[in-house]
């Protein structure tokens, strides 16, 4: 049988399984085996399962996210989530939308922690939701505050999408964590205006509050250990910067110092630290099993020369460039509406990047606009997994008034993506000028 038929029957199979439920790991593990079964041998599928599993789990560079996860999990039970939104709502908590827009300046810095969305959603669901309701936030803008906020955990570094994006498109993770901070702080800055915005039109959706004394502000700060967790952070981030560490040596001194900032607060006893500890080897499990079924499905994939004939189909188009790159972003827009971003880069990835190349487009830059593209399709119906999140949270707000609020939010996501593809500098300069060409 004809390789590129039995990788596109093994891909109809992955996506009709996958649509009747049964898990995306084991759908593409499942298929990528059969797949290989069929274009090589029983004795060649197993021979690569094995090998997978031993070179995936036996990684060092994948050790990066169950290190940084621990460090999302300390932080989480040290209440620096807390911390993080007292202090941002001390400070622009008064003016109209300022809650909302703490949101995203704590979820900014906690995404960055953590880089997980719903950790950071969860955190500010039970710190921020209830302050919003309190002060008669309207239902839809304060859930779609959060929900978009959250978004910014997988732009800002350290980011567990991007760690899969590198490990899978053999980009350099150190690169990706850089390309990722300016669009992320781009992006909550847009997510501010499209607060500003709203409550400029409708004043009713977020009451003006009274403002806090520069006694309090400080006080505020200095509460919970902030100042230490954002030396720490920059620690751990301008030590990547600098040269000194690596992203796991990175991720081992954020998550060290986490800890110490915890016991020295007495947040953190042996009962969480255990709670920590057992978190992040679940997490690692997860991250883990997934990129080896993504892996094995990929090599299928490979093997198949589905990825070649497409990159050779596709340089023989008369078509421009950038609406060849239009149509992958709109195919990763409608697949972010339904699967998991991690599982869409697992996926997709080995497809693309053939093509990506031949087209001389840049693969940190690609990485970067993929996440954001995949951060639209998690706040846009019919799924949108993030608002799913969010009503999972909330689950006092009927899912309709969360898909009403996310609007504003679609649209800064959208200009975000614009400017990041009519300046890629936005995405590859700190790279560059960090690690050179």
């Amino acid at each position: 049988m004809d390789p590129v038929l039995i990788g596109i029957l093994a891909l109809i199979g992955f996506v009709i399984f996958m649509f009747l439920g049964l898990p995306v790991p084991i759908s593409m593990l499942l298929f990528g085996v059969v797949g290989m079964i069929a274009l090589r041998s029983p004795d060649a599928a197993f021979q690569a399962v094995a090998s997978d599993i031993f070179t995936n789990f036996a990684s060092y560079t994948l050790t990066v996210a169950p290190i940084f996860g621990l460090m999302g999990f300390l932080a989480s039970y040290s209440g620096i989530g807390e911390s993080l939104f007292n202090a941002a709502d001390k400070f622009i908590g008064h003016r109209r939308g300022g809650i909302a827009s703490s949101v995203q300046v704590a979820s900014a810095i906690f995404g960055a922690i953590c880089g997980s969305i719903p950790a950071t959603m969860g955190t500010m669901t039970t710190v921020a939701l209830p302050e919003m309701e309190k002060r008669n936030y309207k239902a839809s803008l304060s859930t779609a505050s959060i929900a978009a906020g959250s978004s910014l955990a997988v732009l800002i570094p350290p980011s567990a999408t991007m760690i899969i994006y590198g490990v899978t498109a053999e980009e350099s993770i150190g690169r990706l964590f850089m390309a990722g901070l300016i669009p992320g702080i781009l992006l909550m800055v847009l997510q501010v205006i499209a607060i500003w915005i709203v409550v400029k039109r409708n004043p009713s959706y977020a009451p003006m509050s009274e403002k806090a004394s520069w006694s309090e502000r400080w006080a505020a700060v200095k509460r919970g250990g902030l100042i230490e967790v954002i030396i720490i952070f920059l620690l751990a981030i301008g030590g990547m910067f600098i040269g000194w560490f690596t992203p796991t040596e990175a991720a081992s001194v954020g998550a060290m110092g986490m800890l110490a900032i915890g016991l020295i607060e007495r947040k953190i006893n042996f009962e969480k630290l255990m709670i920590c500890l057992v978190a992040s080897a679940k997490l690692a499990a997860m991250v883990f099993f997934i990129i080896t079924c993504g892996t094995l499905f990929g090599r299928m994939f490979t093997l198949s020369t589905i990825p070649t004939a497409l990159a050779t189909f596709v340089a023989g188009l008369d078509v421009p460039t950038w609406a060849l790159m239009g149509i992958i972003i709109f195919l990763y827009f409608l697949l972010g509406m339904f699967i998991d971003g991690i599982a869409i880069i697992l996926i997709t990835v080995p497809i693309f990047t053939p093509i990506l190349a031949n087209l001389g487009y840049d693969g940190v830059w690609y990485g970067v606009l993929i996440v954001l593209v995949l951060c639209l399709g998690g706040l846009t119906p019919p799924v949108g997994l993030n608002c799913f999140y969010m009503k999972g949270f909330a689950k006092h707000v009927p899912l309709s008034t969360i898909f009403s609020g996310v609007i504003p939010f679609v649209f800064a996501i959208i200009v975000a993506m614009i400017l990041i593809m009519i300046f890629p500098g936005l995405a590859t300069w700190l790279p560059t000028t960090l690690y050179g060409n």
